[in-house]
């Protein structure tokens, strides 16, 4: 099996039987933030223009590049499609010019050809990407190999059941906002960032000594930001509050912790596995681990230097906030809020949305838009107009997907993270939001229990239904935290400490269920 690594999460995967081309990302993405870093633009699209198969895990625009794919690859190439229970990711590919589609059953063996086999499992919550992310797998008849790109598997024993593999890509730096773009002390951003750094590493180390690969590739992460307004999020100096580390960072951890053998990969890299055996060879002209990490403020500097054109007519291309700013709000948010009634909720709250020159109230309770008169709220984003205008412009269903992922914005709440104001965002349309609503509906309390000390625990975490019994952790203090994303409970209460709509259920175990607490 040949691989050439594309950067960020795109492989171009050769085998015997065929190729297949995963998550090529080439151009910047959520409103000129994000750029592939290290850089990829010496990479000739050539090489990768006929594959056999194409791949693309999720929506997020770090994966689905449709202006490189419209221009560079041929729409002759077979998609390979997660189970995803939306057509938004079909839909997509097919306005770009694809039409030859085969949808993969959930966690099933595809054979491609007589030894070329693939499998895809899809994750469906609200909160997978833009509801939706998926893993692939590729078994040549010699190699196997996963490629968990952003992906957070809740069931690890699934994917052991296709066997040893001998290589992992995973992700491990972060690909969110927060904490950057909260108010807050500068030792409060300080100690979240840490803590933020801290379960990215404890995650993707998990589904390291978890899975048991032969050879490790970091990848998926982290972005490169070239704005001087975004300039700072860059992990320059392995600071460790900050929540972008790099891939020379997570390999040291594995080194560590003792873990499998880790390869540094650059964009360009050619990668040769047969069955256990790695072989890599580096091709960035100019370039070198040493140029690109040693001293990483310079490189990204001579980087920023070539995209400053594009940079510029990113922020040019930007609209100017319209006197009717509200209007427009009121009209393309409260036809969502109106049957929202789960969601609407869980936020149980206003939302307010400041531009500066204007701002509004999302009253959740009343499912209103209205002009906001200054009185305090639990939630707050300043967001500069021309960004909004552009979402109600291009008529975006999915602002987190576009305006939050792009860090260009402050926040302010009281009290912990609410995961259904950010599922809203995303499901701005009503067959969005009407499967969230269903997923939330059909999410029973959690029978299934695994014990720990006195404690019967419901296996799957309220937040994302990662396995306990596989990633919690229980402190001195019984404090139960899920490795998987960081989350926290109180073993005593049941009380999430990190946001105040989950409650994990658990009681003793000399207690009957109907004693529970």
């Amino acid at each position: 099996m040949k691989i050439l690594y594309l950067g960020h999460a795109g492989f171009y995967v050769e085998t015997d039987e065929g190729s297949i081309l995963c998550d090529p990302w080439f151009n910047p993405a959520y409103f000129g933030s994000w750029w592939p870093f290290p850089a990829n633009d010496h990479l000739d699209p050539r090489r990768i223009a006929h594959p056999t198969y194409l791949y693309i895990s999720h929506l997020h625009q770090d994966h689905f590049d449709p202006a490189f794919l419209a221009e560079h690859v041929d729409k002759a190439a077979r998609v390979i499609l997660p189970a995803y229970p939306l057509p938004a990711l079909e839909d997509a590919l097919r306005r770009i010019g694809f039409t030859h589609f085969v949808t993969a059953p959930d966690g099933e063996l595809i054979p491609l050809g007589k030894r070329l086999r693939v499998a895809i499992r899809a994750y469906t919550a609200p909160a997978d990407g833009p509801l939706g992310d998926s893993c692939l797998f590729v078994d040549d008849g010699r190699t196997r190999l996963l490629n968990l790109n952003d992906a957070h598997p809740r069931d690890v024993d699934a994917l052991l059941a296709w066997g040893p593999l001998d290589a992992l890509c995973l992700q491990f730096s972060g690909a969110i906002w927060y904490p950057m773009v909260y108010d807050l002390s500068p030792e409060d951003m300080k100690a979240r960032g840490r803590e933020k750094r801290r379960n990215e590493m404890e995650r993707a180390a998990t589904f390291v000594r978890l899975l048991k690969p032969r050879h490790i590739f970091p990848s998926a992460g982290p972005a490169g930001f070239l704005d001087p307004d975004l300039f700072h999020f860059n992990d320059l100096d392995k600071d460790e509050t900050n929540i972008f580390p790099d891939q020379t960072v997570f390999l040291d951890e594995l080194r560590r912790r003792n873990l499998a053998e880790g390869h540094l990969i650059l964009p360009g890299t050619e990668i040769e596995l047969d069955g256990g055996t790695c072989g890599l060879t580096h091709h960035v002209p100019g370039e070198s681990p040493e140029t690109i990490f040693g001293n990483k403020a310079d490189y990204l500097r001579r980087y920023q230097a070539r995209a400053w054109t594009r940079l510029t007519a990113e922020r040019a291309s930007w609209p100017k906030a319209r006197p009717t700013l509200l209007q427009q709000l009121a009209e393309r948010l409260e036809p969502i809020m109106a049957i929202a009634d789960l969601t609407a909720r869980r936020i149980h709250a206003s939302v307010v949305l400041d531009w500066g020159d204007g701002a509004a109230e999302l009253d959740f309770r009343r499912r209103r838009v209205t002009a906001w008169d200054g009185q305090a709220v639990p939630y707050s984003f300043r967001i500069s107009g021309s960004l909004l205008q552009a979402c109600l412009d291009q008529a975006l269903v999915d602002w987190v997907n576009s305006l939050f992922l792009s860090c260009r914005f402050r926040a302010r709440r009281e009290g912990e993270y609410n995961e259904a104001i950010y599922t809203f965002f995303k499901c701005l349309s009503p067959e969005r939001i009407q499967y969230a609503e269903g997923y939330w509906m059909e999410s029973a309390a959690e029978q299934e229990l695994w014990r720990y000390g006195p404690w019967l625990i419901q296996r799957r975490c309220p937040h994302l239904k990662a396995d306990l019994q596989r990633f919690a952790h229980v402190d001195q203090h019984g404090v139960l935290t899920c490795r998987m994303h960081g989350w926290r409970f109180d073993l005593d209460t049941g009380r999430c400490l990190n946001a105040a709509d989950r409650v994990l259920y658990r009681r003793r175990v000399d207690e009957s269920p109907a004693a529970e607490r």
